[in-house]
């Protein structure tokens, strides 16, 4: 689970290490106008603790830019997370790894699958995301990024083998039901990027077609369900246009 690292201000910790330098200078200075055997060690605990002291606190510096996060372990063990922006003093001796919060926006690539009628469909999507849990992010998959990429393809997949490409029935969904398939496919790319601590902000289909083996036979099959739907209409009105004649007969 993230948790915050400690973090302290930049600008006065760097004072402090400059303050720090110019302690040793003079002490080494100092040190160095006294007599022979009183100033060798003197200038080399010096020298040591000033070179000791120096390191620590330089390695707790950090810069962070807008939407970054920099994950801190110390000697492997993990202790925190810095998210705010800036210059930065935190746990020294420790690895700062940098890992992006912007907003990334996923296009998989257009998968061949069959529909829940059986027809093969070709059927791509973009996925919106960013990371939310940067623990999860680093430390629970390997990539997160090729984590996503390979979730999102199998959820897609998942998506078009659950819908038909056009629904026969009322009341049935299909794939080209964009409001109802974008819904389905955001929770459950939720449930699935939620091991690696990233959220999904929006997810829609950007592309939806009969395969084209048998494209020009669905579009055929379009083309006479609209002719036999236009003469049920004119067979329909026909016959409401006779039955009023009758009813004025009457």
């Amino acid at each position: 689970m993230e948790k915050r690292a400690l973090r302290l201000p930049g600008f006065p910790m760097l004072i402090i290490l400059l303050a720090w330098i110019t302690v040793v200078i003079w002490t080494c200075v100092h040190a160095a106008q006294m007599p022979e055997d009183q100033s060798g060690p003197r200038l080399a605990i010096a020298s040591i603790v000033g070179v000791l002291v120096f390191i620590l606190i330089a390695s707790g510096f950090v810069v962070l830019n807008p939407n970054e996060a920099r994950i801190i372990q110390f000697f492997g063990r993990y202790v925190g997370t810095v998210k705010v922006a800036g210059f930065h003093w935190t746990v020294p001796l420790s690895t700062k790894r940098r890992l992006s919060l912007r907003v990334v926006n996923f296009e998989s690539a257009r998968l061949k699958v069959s529909d829940a009628d059986g027809n093969p469909v070709e059927i791509a999507a973009v996925i919106v995301f960013r990371v939310q849990d940067s623990y999860k992010a680093v430390f629970s998959v390997d990539d997160h990024l090729r984590y996503v990429a390979v979730q999102a393809e199998t959820a897609v997949r998942h998506l078009a083998t659950t819908y038909p490409y056009e629904s026969h029935d009322d009341g049935r969904p299909s794939l080209r039901d964009s409001a109802v398939v974008s819904e389905v496919l955001t929770a459950e790319l939720r449930d699935r990027f939620a091991l690696a601590g990233v959220e999904v902000l929006e997810s829609r289909v950007t592309h939806l077609a009969y395969a084209a083996e048998i494209a020009q036979a669905m579009l055929a099959r379009q083309q006479a369900n609209a002719i036999v739907a236009a003469r049920f209409k004119i067979v329909e009105g026909a016959v409401g246009m006779v039955g009023n004649a009758l009813d004025l007969l009457r």
